[in-house]
């Protein structure tokens, strides 16, 4: 981290020019202004400015309608960005850069916007805060790595492409030490930007890559894991490689999951664990875990929120396909980790790379205060094969998830009614948007044939 007396003297002795001041939008990209460094220790540091429709896109940065909080009627004004400034941190990857993380608020009140990322995982946090817990989580980064740069791939029409590997590099040295020229640089460059970066490692696909991230508050897990995933496509591109966070590129490939590992701590020390418990689980993790698994069909459009993340869902691919709980079992939509000891945690597999860290997040810990709140029995563990059975099946596609999210009187209650029916317009777009296109696909099997 860097404080900002230490930037007022990096910029002083011309070390650092430029200032990335940047706010986290719905999609969990980084959106923003580049700023001189002086100007930015001069006043700009206090606030800027940006327009209210960036928390009102799909993917291709489109204004839909049908949002209440920005229209062409209201004539699409102004957010105030406010930097927060704990949050700033070097960019080694850029030279003379930095960065900082913006609070979006109102332009008028100057309150929080309800819908703001960062704000929807705040109110959860200090829910459990005011309960005496704090949520520490951890999530998984996988993506691909292929041949050709962002460029190439995007003038082909994004097809033909090829990985960087032609073999299964799960935890393979060998395959992997071919490709340090682009993931030593990632590790290295986000350890210097003060990430707790822990290790990178082949995944069960080719050109398939994990990295993973020390646990965290969840505040600050969020931050690293949305720094870490732009870190990762800028260092990428100027190595001429291209990365993919799609969960699902190709029908043949095994898809990219974001697992999120979470617990909940009190007074320093986790409250997950119960050594009397045979498994080690507290009365206080059953309760929140049997949350989870109560409302996961609730919050699942923010753990999958695109067409394409449900393609994922498939079985034998170490993929879940149904919200229920096992004991360190990969295939599970729940698994539980660190059994009989203080690391006890559960880890939601159901996530792809896809998802925005902050709302998914979100979503989860709404879910496990409900389960605490409500006093519910968790459910015995599922064994053997849990691919087998059609019980407590994940949401089939983003149509289902839209529907299961508008009606959730949970997450209604939780993040506030503006806050859902705000989302799910925005699964509502990216289905309506799929449904006007005619796939490759139909034409290939029907255009003879029908």
């Amino acid at each position: 981290m860097l404080s900002f007396d230490t930037l007022k003297e990096q910029v002083a002795d011309g070390t650092v020019d430029t200032v990335l001041v940047c706010l986290v939008d719905m999609q969990g990209r980084l959106m923003g202004k580049r700023f001189h460094a002086g100007h930015f220790v001069a006043g700009a540091w206090e606030e800027t400015h940006c327009c209210n429709y960036l928390l009102a896109t799909d993917l291709q940065m489109a204004t839909p309608d049908g949002y209440e909080s920005t229209s062409w009627e209201r004539g699409y004004g102004d957010y105030v960005m406010k930097p927060d400034l704990a949050t700033l941190r070097p960019v080694p990857w850029l030279e003379g850069t930095v960065m900082v993380l913006c609070d979006v608020l109102d332009h008028h009140t100057h309150k929080e916007v309800p819908h703001s990322p960062r704000a929807i995982l705040k109110k959860q946090v200090q829910r459990l805060q005011a309960m005496g817990y704090e949520p520490m989580t951890a999530t998984e980064l996988e993506f691909f790595l292929f041949e050709k740069s962002f460029d190439e791939i995007r003038k082909s029409g994004y097809r033909d492409l090829e990985p960087i590997s032609g073999v299964n590099e799960d935890y393979n040295i060998m395959q992997t030490s071919r490709e340090e020229h682009v993931m030593r640089p990632i590790r290295n460059h986000l350890w210097n930007a003060g990430l707790p970066i822990e290790n990178s490692k082949g995944e069960a696909e080719t050109g398939q890559e994990e990295l993973n991230i020390k646990y965290a508050n969840a505040m600050n897990t969020a931050e690293f894991h949305t720094i870490a995933k732009h870190a990762i496509k800028e260092i990428a591109h100027q190595e001429g490689h291209a990365v993919t966070f799609l969960p699902k590129w190709s029908h043949d490939k095994v898809g990219s999951s974001s697992h999120v590992h979470q617990s909940l701590w009190k007074d320093g020390a986790p409250a997950f664990f119960d050594e009397s418990d045979p498994l080690g689980m507290s009365p206080l993790m059953k309760n929140y875990m049997a949350g989870l698994l109560k409302y996961a069909p609730d919050y699942t459009a923010f753990m999958a929120p695109y067409i394409n993340s449900y393609k994922r869902f498939m079985k034998g691919t170490f993929a879940p396909t149904r919200i229920i709980w096992s004991v360190d079992n990969r295939t599970a939509g729940y698994r539980l980790c660190g059994v009989g000891s203080k690391a006890i945690r559960v880890e939601c597999r159901i996530p792809g790379s896809d998802m925005n860290p902050y709302l998914a997040m979100a979503g989860m810990l709404a879910a496990g205060i409900a389960g605490i709140e409500e006093g519910l029995e968790l459910q015995e563990p599922t064994k053997g094969d849990v691919y087998q059975g059609n019980t407590g099946m994940i949401p089939n596609t983003l149509r289902d998830a839209a529907v299961t999210l508008k009606g959730s009187e949970m997450l209604r209650a939780a993040l506030g009614d503006d806050v859902v029916d705000h989302y799910t317009r925005a699964a509502e777009v990216e289905v309506e948007d799929f449904d006007r296109v005619v796939t490759d696909y139909e034409i290939a099997r029907g255009f003879e044939q029908v």
